[in-house]
Order: structure tokens, then C-alpha cells, then sequence
């Protein structure tokens, strides 16, 4: 008998745990559905040995270099002005536009959020990363994507963010699961323009005090 009771509390406490590590587990497969576009943040850099991609199940060519169009000094133009900055962006008309002070830095189509919604408000840039991986979607439903070396990647709302796009050209109507996407020329110049400005050299940034991210706002 002394030795049933220390039994039966070991297997109610396994089964404690076992419970928990079960809710914690359904908490976590619920916010990944309703985010935006989840990034492995810990792999910030060029992948040039990917060799696969997938976007709505179907497989594509990956990219294995980050597409540059801007020189250096292009980029340190567009880094170094310190007017009031600001990027609009319109899920109605699927537009973004960059304001720059009382003028407009530049416009574009974009493929907002389909499957996800992007999610209207005031935002601001909290992380740019130059390239980095992004894995969501269901294969049931056929929305499944695989997508390395998402470039210019700039996140403004946990994983919702704007980044360019090699995985389609149909901007101007909603296309992705909740980020903005913008032709990659569009999105590497907004990426040298906005906040947090990227040292030279380094690869991503977060925002901070000293640093901080320009303000997006999402709108119908």
C-alpha cells in the first residue's frame, strides 16, 4: 500500500503534463493560422543551396540570389533622408504609397492578405530583414507555400509585413496569407527608405528607441 500511492502520483502527474503539453500545442497550431506570413527568424540570411519552393502546393523555382537593383549610393540616399516618412497602405484599391514629408516617395500595386486578412490599423516597422524563409498555408486546402529567401522583408504587426515577390506578378488583387507583397524593385527601395535603417553590412535589423521603425497605416 506504501508504495501503490506514490505510484498513482507519479501517473496523475504524467498525466498532468501530458495535458498541458496538448493545449499548449493546439494554442500555438491556432495562432499560426491566423498570422500573417510566419519567417524562421533564426535563418536571416541567403539560402543559395535551395532547391524548392512551393506557393498554393504547386512547386516553383526558389530564389538563390537576392535580386539587387539599387547601388550602394542609391541606398544611402534613400537611408540618410529624415523627413517625416510614412507608408499607406490601401486593401480596397490594393496600393501602397510611400509619403515623404507633404510629397509621395513612390506608389505601387500590391497583393494584400486572401486567406488571411491584412489586418487594418496603425502599425510600425518592428524588423527588416533582407531575406528570410517563410512556411504556412494547409496542404488539404491546397494553400500551402514553402517560400525561401523571401527578399526585402519588412514587418509591421507580429508576422504580417511587406516583402517582394518571385512567386507570382498579380498585383493588384489579393494574392497572399495576410502580408503585403510588392514587385521586388518596389520592395527593395522601400526597404533602404524605411526604418530602422540597416547598418551597412548587416543583414536584419529590429527596431528600437534609438532606431525606431517608420509608421505603416492599413486601411480600407
Amino acid at each position: 500500500m506504501q508504495l501503490t500511492r506514490p505510484i498513482l502520483l507519479l501517473i496523475a502527474g504524467t498525466a498532468l503534463a501530458i495535458g498541458v503539453i496538448r493545449v499548449t500545442f493546439l494554442s500555438i497550431s491556432k495562432a499560426q493560422s491566423s498570422t500573417g506570413c510566419p519567417a524562421d527568424l533564426s535563418q536571416d540570411h541567403l539560402d543559395t543551396t535551395a532547391t524548392a519552393a512551393f506557393w498554393q502546393n504547386r512547386p516553383l523555382t526558389p530564389a538563390t540570389s537576392l535580386a539587387q537593383y539599387l547601388s550602394l549610393q542609391d541606398k544611402n540616399v534613400l537611408g540618410a533622408n529624415s523627413e517625416n516618412k510614412w507608408i499607406e497602405i490601401d486593401l480596397t484599391n490594393q496600393k501602397l504609397t510611400a509619403h515623404q514629408g507633404d510629397s509621395v516617395f513612390l506608389e505601387s500595386a500590391i497583393s494584400s492578405g486572401l486567406w488571411n486578412k491584412t489586418p487594418p490599423g496603425e502599425y510600425h516597422i518592428w524588423y527588416k530583414t533582407r531575406a528570410t524563409k517563410m512556411e504556412g498555408g494547409n496542404k488539404a486546402s491546397g494553400t500551402y507555400y514553402y517560400l525561401p529567401n523571401v527578399p526585402y522583408t519588412m514587418f509591421f504587426s507580429g508576422s504580417f509585413g511587406i516583402h517582394g515577390t518571385y512567386w507570382h506578378q498579380n498585383f493588384g488583387r489579393p494574392m497572399s496569407h495576410g502580408c503585403v507583397n510588392a514587385p521586388t524593385p518596389v520592395a527593395e527601395k522601400l526597404f533602404y527608405w524605411a526604418d530602422p535603417q540597416l547598418p551597412q553590412g548587416q543583414w536584419a535589423i529590429k527596431a528600437s528607441d534609438t532606431n525606431p521603425g517608420t509608421r505603416v497605416v492599413v486601411h480600407e
